[in-house]
């Protein structure tokens, strides 16, 4: 491994201050890009998918849990594999404590494709409490093109998809696949992706144990 060179105290100043110029051009821009990503429109999921969870049959319109926004992360796990794709299980492993979401009236769930009998084991495994739920033997995983097929051959990618919730109506508002996830994971990384934003709602953020929701 190449080692930055070493610098005065005075020299490295200097230089973190021409590099921040060029940070802030990044966050302006991507604040830009964050604020026309939350006015793209949306589209009516009228499909009635049906999904396996921990207590039993859920719609998509359950994953919400009640909240009016989702984040589903879209986890690689075919139902011929013994254990989830270890790129997915470092995303997932980074995702922070979902109390900062459901204070801003969001969910979070995981979605594969392997059947519940195989999916609570490995997430046991894992250690993770999040809400995930099989998506076995309907067409929820193609329809949001993470399952496809090429020269014959079932393709998996890993993705993240937000939705809405009107009452009883479900809207897709966004996805994003593969280098699409780089920065996701945290609470305001994911409330970015939907309208109305991350502090739109003004709930502060607290310990996440003192939430009232």
């Amino acid at each position: 491994m190449t080692l930055p060179r070493i610098v005065s105290r005075d020299e490295w100043r200097a230089a973190r201050e021409a590099l921040l110029v060029k940070e802030e051009v990044v966050t302006r821009a991507r604040d830009a890009l964050g604020a026309e990503r939350r006015e793209l429109p949306m589209v009516e999921v009228d499909t009635e998918y049906v999904f396996e969870g921990g207590d039993g049959k859920a719609t998509l319109l359950d994953v919400f849990e009640g909240r009016s926004r989702l984040v589903v992360h879209h986890f690689m796990f075919a139902p011929e594999w013994e254990a989830g794709c270890p790129g997915c299980s470092e995303f997932l492993d980074n995702v922070g404590h979902l109390a900062h979401l459901w204070a801003r009236d969001a969910s979070f769930a995981v979605v594969s494709r392997a059947p519940y009998t195989r999916i609570l084991p490995f997430k046991a495994r894992l250690g993770w409490t999040v809400p995930w739920y099989s998506s076995y033997g309907n067409d929820f995983n193609r329809d949001f093109l993470v399952t496809s097929e090429s020269a014959g051959e079932v393709v998996e990618r890993s993705g993240v998809s937000c939705f809405l919730r009107d009452r009883d109506q479900v809207f897709h508002t966004y996805s994003a696949y593969g280098r699409g996830l780089d920065g996701l994971g945290s609470a305001a990384s994911f409330l970015d992706l939907m309208p109305p934003g991350r502090l739109a709602s003004g709930e502060h953020v607290r310990h996440h144990d003192a939430y009232d929701y």
